[in-house]
């Protein structure tokens, strides 16, 4: 049986998925676009409801990625290799898109190809996720955020 971030390497090998990481690509240099994506995952996430085992957890992490996203865009955090930053943006696009593998409208399963492609995202981008944690935490103890 494969586990949800093995069902999430394979959507991100998917060509819907590849066509999302070349609308990431684009929105980098529109930083309001990215902030319309970031409140559009932000409002999906704290209202998405599931019952898999590890979900806050999931959203926890994916809400980090957020204030990455916005860190880096406003200059203030860039350590973060582009190839990590683009899947994450495109992973956040997938979230926020309503027509994906498995529409969003279908209980229970429309959530779950979203909930697999974080989980991915969040076990390859592990290094760089806790690099920035670092940073933000050490950030906020300066009081710089």
């Amino acid at each position: 049986m494969s586990t949800l971030a093995d069902k999430g390497f394979k959507l991100s090998k998917n060509v819907f998925f590849k066509y999302i990481l070349g609308k990431a690509t684009g929105l980098m240099g529109k930083p309001v676009k990215i902030g319309i994506l970031l409140t559009s995952a932000y409002e999906k996430l704290t209202t998405a409801k599931s019952n898999e085992s590890g979900f806050e957890q999931i959203k926890g992490i994916m809400m980090r990625f957020m204030r990455l996203v916005k860190a880096y865009m406003n200059g203030t955090y860039r350590d973060i290799n582009t190839k990590s930053l683009l899947l994450g943006v495109a992973v956040l696009l997938y979230v926020v898109t309503p027509l994906d593998i498995i529409p969003d409208f279908i209980p229970i399963l429309g959530f779950a190809d979203d909930l697999s492609l974080m989980a991915w995202f969040i076990t390859a981008f592990q290094e760089e996720l806790q690099k920035f944690q670092v940073w933000e935490e050490g950030s906020v103890a300066i009081g710089h955020s």
